[in-house]
């Protein structure tokens, strides 16, 4: 005859059971969230690098016969469609190179390892203040280590016409999500009033969340035109 094991053990034992099932969906979320969407991004991320650098070096098609050139070019430059990316950033003292791509939605740009430009900020080599965001931490974390650039470091934006240096010239440590003047057209803080520019320029911001794997304060890094050469 089968011993019955009692009820209390057999809590005990159901109990240990779940707890290591449990234990080990959360690793392998963490896994997920840590390991897999960065590469799953950053190998997205370096496929639009190489897409965009072959359309660049690819030879323009000529006009047609009822295509003649236009004879007065226009200095303004149309703002790109949503999404697609249509610049790459590179940051060297950080080991950066991403793609750029219109809006800062999660989905279809951050999420993707994208850095994302702010809708109704400056294109890049315009004048005012060209506002980029990307994320610190998951989804290939393009801004990880952004804490690290130092007044001097030179971030690059490359376009289709032309290749915009910029030099870090200061950084806000750490502000609250709704100082939205970080990306006004002279940027300042308005929560930390000692952060500011007072003249118009050719301004760089790139913001991201701080502290590390949290979203309750953004990191700030401005910068200014420093060179525009054509490709």
């Amino acid at each position: 005859m089968r011993e019955r094991i009692p009820v209390v053990v057999r809590l005990v034992w159901t109990a240990a059971e779940l707890a290591v099932t449990l234990g080990a969906v959360l690793v392998l979320l963490v896994v997920h969230q840590l390991w897999w969407t960065n590469q799953e991004a950053r190998a997205d991320a370096r496929q639009r690098v190489s897409r965009l650098e072959r359309q660049w070096r690819a030879p323009a098609p000529r006009p047609g016969p009822s295509e003649a050139p236009s004879a007065t070019p226009t200095a303004k430059v149309p703002r790109p469609a949503p999404d697609p990316a249509y610049a790459v950033l590179r940051i060297p003292r950080l080991g950066v190179t991403a793609p750029v791509a219109e809006g800062i939605g999660k989905t279809g740009v951050l999420d993707k390892g994208y850095v994302g430009h702010y809708p109704r900020t400056a294109q890049p080599g315009r004048a005012g203040n060209v506002a980029l965001a990307g994320h610190r931490n998951t989804h290939g974390e393009p801004f990880r280590r952004l804490d690290r650039l130092r007044p001097g470091d030179t971030v690059r934006i490359d376009t289709a016409g032309a290749r915009y240096t910029y030099v870090v010239e200061r950084t806000l440590p750490q502000t609250t999500p709704g100082d939205g003047t970080v990306l006004a057209r002279i940027p300042h803080s308005s929560v930390h009033p000692g952060h500011r520019y007072t003249a118009p320029g050719y301004y760089l911001t790139l913001t991201t969340c701080t502290p590390e794997y949290t979203s309750t304060y953004r990191l700030v890094v401005w910068g200014r035109l420093a060179r525009a050469e054509p490709r």
